[in-house]
């Protein structure tokens, strides 16, 4: 009989009997109800926002609906369907008042549409470097304030809150606005506050990949009602005669980044289920942080607050990059996904600074180079040592919420297994 205690690297038996479910938490539960919301759109043929063939005396907006009921479950007083969370930034830009060349402090760990929507907005992204909670440091942040900084712009990566007390303290004291990139933590609070609510203006995804999920979408929300009817007027085309904006103030040209009604039909159901599916996750994530408790040479994430992480992945250091290499090779010998983090130039990481080429090239979408013509803000590779030190260092382990109890507990044997092991 095999000895379990050997590695599967080394020709033990695998500690995972099973692939991971796909990682789409709130699209792999699509189900009936989702149905039934998109065939009540359809049979209204209603599928605009604004109006349907029955001069709306019939039927309600389901993109209204879930605006309320998403504002609600937000704590916040409004929030405003968009069809990405990419273009929600952008606009609560526009809405912040960024001018171009205007600047934007950014995280060196985030998904590219951050700096993107930056760009969009015709400002100029100032990458700063992440600390151990892997979300923006404010020390460096403050570091990077110049006079022609307008904007705060942490993102709560990874489903995990950022440090908000000092954001928000460093955002009060240099007069700056606060938005919060919540794409990938919809449904986290930081210290009883739910995320979105505690900034300016908070901005949300709904992409198939995130926590919830109407395919594409987004929500942006606030608390400042002339926010809101400036976000309102960039995101309809300066389209006052919708009903939300009063007609005497001085509106301005906008872009298209309207949600549909289909979208805010499947939103209301999948926000139903958002509690859900982050209680899974919180619980088996639980399991595995005390699991890994006390093991030598691991260090977990630092969490500002662990009651309001989404707890949609482990993220841990070990020692050394070449040490997480070895761990992370072994994890998959033992079935269990998991994965080392900014370990090269060579495989475009889009979560990590280094990989935005032409974002580090200053390349606008023109000949011209705008809006980096107006700022003479240089960025290299190395520009965030610190950032790419902690990356390299750490494994990376979604957090599945349809696992089963025998997942949870072979996911966790694989990880001692493994770690005990080699550490």
């Amino acid at each position: 009989m095999a000895d379990i205690n050997i590695l599967a690297v080394n020709g033990g038996k695998k500690a995972r009997t099973r692939k991971n479910p796909p990682m789409f938490p709130g699209g792999m539960l699509y189900g009936k109800e989702e149905e039934k919301a998109v065939l009540e759109v359809l049979r209204s043929k209603r599928l605009f926002r604004y109006y349907g063939p029955n001069d709306n005396k019939s039927t309600v907006s389901k993109t209204d609906q879930f605006e309320a009921v998403f504002a609600r479950e937000t704590g916040v007083k409004y929030s405003l369907g968009m069809n990405s969370c990419t273009n929600a930034l952008a606009a609560a830009l526009v809405a912040a008042g960024v001018q171009p060349g205007d600047e934007v402090i950014i995280p060196a760990y985030t998904f590219v549409a951050t700096p993107a929507a930056v760009v969009a907005a015709n400002a100029i992204p100032v990458i700063v470097e992440v600390d151990d909670t892997l979300t923006m440091d404010p020390a460096d942040a403050e570091k990077n304030i110049t006079s022609k900084t307008r904007v705060l712009l942490p993102v709560h990566m990874r489903g995990a809150p950022c440090q908000m007390d000092e954001l928000s303290a460093l955002a009060k004291k240099r007069g700056l606005k606060l938005v919060e990139d919540a794409a990938q933590a919809n449904g986290g609070s930081y210290k009883g506050r739910m995320l979105g609510s505690i900034g300016d203006i908070g901005c949300f995804s709904l992409q198939y990949h995130k926590i919830i999920t109407t395919g594409e979408g987004g929500m942006l929300t606030t608390n400042d009602a002339e926010l809101l009817k400036r976000a309102q007027t960039f995101h309809d085309t300066g389209a006052n005669w919708r009903g939300y904006t009063d007609h005497s103030e001085t509106l301005f040209p906008g872009w298209n980044f309207r949600m549909s009604e289909i979208q805010g039909a499947l939103g209301i159901v999948q926000l139903g289920r958002r509690a859900g599916i982050i209680a899974k996750m919180r619980g088996y994530k639980s399991e595995l942080r005390d699991a890994l408790k006390g093991i030598n040479g691991v260090r977990l994430r630092r969490l500002p607050d662990e009651k309001g992480d989404c707890s949609v992945c482990l993220m841990f250091f070990l020692e050394t990059p070449e040490k997480a290499q070895e761990i992370a090779k072994a994890l998959q010998a033992e079935g269990v996904e998991a994965g080392t983090m900014g370990s090269g130039h060579d495989i475009p990481d889009w979560h990590v600074y280094t990989h935005w080429k032409h974002v580090l090239n200053r390349r606008g979408n023109n000949d011209s180079g705008f809006p980096f013509t107006l700022s003479d803000r240089k960025y290299s590779v190395d520009m965030c040592p610190r950032t790419v030190e902690f990356l390299r260092r750490c494994i990376h382990l979604d957090v599945n919420p349809l696992w089963t109890k025998k997942d949870c507990a072979e996911v966790k044997e694989g990880l001692v297994k493994v770690l005990t092991a080699l550490t």
